[in-house]
């Protein structure tokens, strides 16, 4: 897994030149679908190591109406809600040449 905290990903919406997202399949519909199959394996990724991490600081009691507020898993929580969106982090694994991909159909032919 890469290191999804230091990534350099926007936080916020930047613009991209599309010549250069579909410069490497020539289709911007591959491309796009390339990145957004990435898009989904970091959200996963994201998502198991964050429900990891409150996990850790998890606090059970046999009442219902008891609610904690656990200090440490707050934190936890605003960090991972300061990250990059996984598309971003994709689209930028994209353009750095991170993606590892090929096209099943013309390895065939």
């Amino acid at each position: 897994m890469n290191d999804l905290k230091n990534t350099k990903a926007p936080v916020s919406t930047v613009t991209i030149n599309r010549n250069e997202f579909d410069e490497k399949t020539e289709n911007i519909y591959e491309a796009i679908s390339i990145v957004s199959k990435r898009a989904v394996q970091i959200n996963s990724e994201i998502k198991k190591e964050l429900l990891e991490k409150l996990e850790e600081f998890a606090t059970y009691s046999d009442s219902l109406e008891e609610v904690f507020e656990n200090k440490e898993q707050i934190e936890v929580s605003k960090f991972y809600e300061k990250l990059p969106k996984p598309h971003a982090m994709a689209i930028t694994e994209w353009l750095e040449d991170k993606i590892y991909h090929r096209n099943t159909e013309k390895d065939e032919q």
